[in-house]
């Protein structure tokens, strides 16, 4: 006998919490499109988890009608991969900032990554510390003046991307809060990819860096500074779509469709499993030099951890039988501390 699932709107995955994001932060438009993608995912309420750090996107479990923990700095994706290990059948989501993921949880980070947990990580990134008022962060760009910068940054901000591509990441892409409907197929794609999936997103913070991302929220002027990765398909951008990009040797360099010298056969075509090094060129691809890229940068397939433990454990007991605490520990060496020496 099967039991109907009820059908869910995005209604459904709203709290009951006061949301305390400032008026016009991009966060608003990361969960609303968040909450319009969740029920496409046909699971039910109490089968989707959302873990966060700390930070002004950590707030995000607050919102959404499901279970969450609101977790300690940069330590999410720790608690995430323990909750995927003990409990698989449930839809883990990580919410993270640039300052949470890349500074104090870069190595949580990484190791999640490498291990192919079967989470969804979300990194907002707005190149700032926004809940803390105003300090750097590891995206902020060199020379920034902030409140922890007054002379500038002097450090070499970190790539989101290319860091996820170093650490093997299954599934890499970038979107932009603004960029709606962009953003919402983009979180699906990450949500039903099995394995770890990274979205980075250009996130505005309007007080302490309003404008980071001008560039590619602008309607006006996105289609010239970004470029829409389609798997299968050449590397177009422009408002008249009249440029692209092309390797040359493995230098990328932007082409003009509209003088008849280049045609689309001349462009870099995107293949979502190629070899991480021609993603990396994508990867190093930046405004204003180049468009940056948006959407799916990459998509491959590779063992799940917690598929892999479950594995190891029951090996274990298949080849050694059920384990005895009592007995591992008094096992080695073992001593007792007599009770005057307490």
């Amino acid at each position: 006998m099967s039991t109907q699932l009820p059908v869910l709107t995005d209604k459904d995955f709203a709290s009951d919490q006061e949301i305390r994001w400032c008026p016009g932060c991009g966060d608003y438009s990361i969960l609303a499109q968040m909450k319009k993608m969740l029920p496409t995912l046909g699971l039910p309420l109490e089968q989707i988890v959302f873990i966060s750090g700390i930070g002004c996107s950590s707030r995000f479990p607050y919102y959404v009608n499901t279970y969450g923990m609101h977790s300690i700095h940069g330590r999410a994706p720790a608690f995430a991969t323990g909750l995927r290990v003990a409990r698989p059948d449930l839809k883990v989501f990580v919410i993270t900032g640039d300052g949470d993921a890349l500074s104090i949880g870069g190595n949580h980070f990484m190791h999640l990554l490498r291990r192919n947990v079967d989470v969804t990580l979300v990194l907002f990134n707005n190149r700032i510390y926004g809940l803390t008022k105003g300090q750097y962060s590891p995206t902020s760009l060199e020379g920034q003046v902030t409140k922890s910068t007054p002379m500038g940054a002097l450090d070499h901000p970190l790539n989101p991307i290319k860091l996820a591509l170093g650490a093997e990441a299954t599934f890499i892409a970038r979107s932009i809060d603004v960029h709606i409907k962009h953003l919402g197929e983009t979180l699906y794609r990450a949500a039903m990819h099995r394995g770890t999936s990274v979205v980075e997103v250009y996130q505005n913070c309007n007080v302490f860096n309003d404008g980071a991302w001008s560039y590619a929220q602008d309607k006006s002027t996105r289609s010239d500074h970004t470029i829409e990765l389609e798997h299968g398909k050449p590397l177009i951008f422009g408002k008249n779509r009249d440029k692209g990009i092309r390797l040359n040797g493995i230098t990328p360099e932007v082409v003009d469709l509209s003088t008849g010298k280049f045609s689309h056969d001349d462009l870099l075509f995107h293949d979502e499993q190629a070899d991480p090094a021609l993603v990396n060129i994508l990867a190093r691809m930046r405004h204003p030099e180049f468009p940056e890229p948006i959407g799916v940068f990459r998509a491959i397939e590779s063992p799940i951890y917690e598929h892999q433990v479950e594995q190891q454990i029951n090996d274990a007991v298949s080849s050694r039988g059920m384990g005895d605490l009592n007995k591992l520990f008094n096992a080695g060496d073992t001593w007792a501390v007599p009770n005057q020496a307490v």
